[in-house]
């Protein structure tokens, strides 16, 4: 089973298909991860047109989808490239507590469901930019 497998993944248009697979599921299920645990409903906000909501989770899609490039690019195997990318999400995850955490002045997640853009833009920033620093580690 498994060099059938490898026969298949050996040609590139399935390889991405089958890497494209994995990462639009992995990343509806980091987005349902990061849902649960913001103090807001991430959807109903960006459909009442929250701008702010709207930037945070274009950063974590943004930056999950970063993760899984590095990944990629840097594994030879379906699940090393998930491992790695679970891994990455799970820093990533970590960064949303701790820049809670070290903001004692306000609560993010409440700024942000107030639509107020700048801490919408400064967590967006903050995504993109810590996927950078952990897919760099990606080995």
């Amino acid at each position: 089973m498994n060099e059938e497998v490898d026969v298949l993944l050996s040609n590139p248009y399935l390889s991405t298909l089958a890497f494209f697979a994995v990462a639009v599921i992995a990343l509806v299920v980091f987005l349902t991860i990061f849902e649960m645990v913001t103090k807001y409903d991430d959807w109903a906000e960006i459909k009442k047109g929250n701008l702010s909501v709207a930037m945070a989770t274009g950063g974590k899609i943004f930056g999950i989808c970063n993760l899984f490039r590095f990944a990629i690019l840097n594994n030879d195997t379906m699940i090393h490239s998930l491992i790695w990318a679970g891994y990455g999400f799970l820093l990533l995850l970590a960064a949303y507590f701790i820049f809670e955490f070290l903001t004692p002045y306000f609560k993010i997640d409440e700024e942000i469901k107030k639509d107020n853009r700048a801490v919408g833009f400064l967590s967006l920033t903050l995504s993109v930019s810590l996927s950078y620093v952990v897919g760099a580690c990606v080995t």
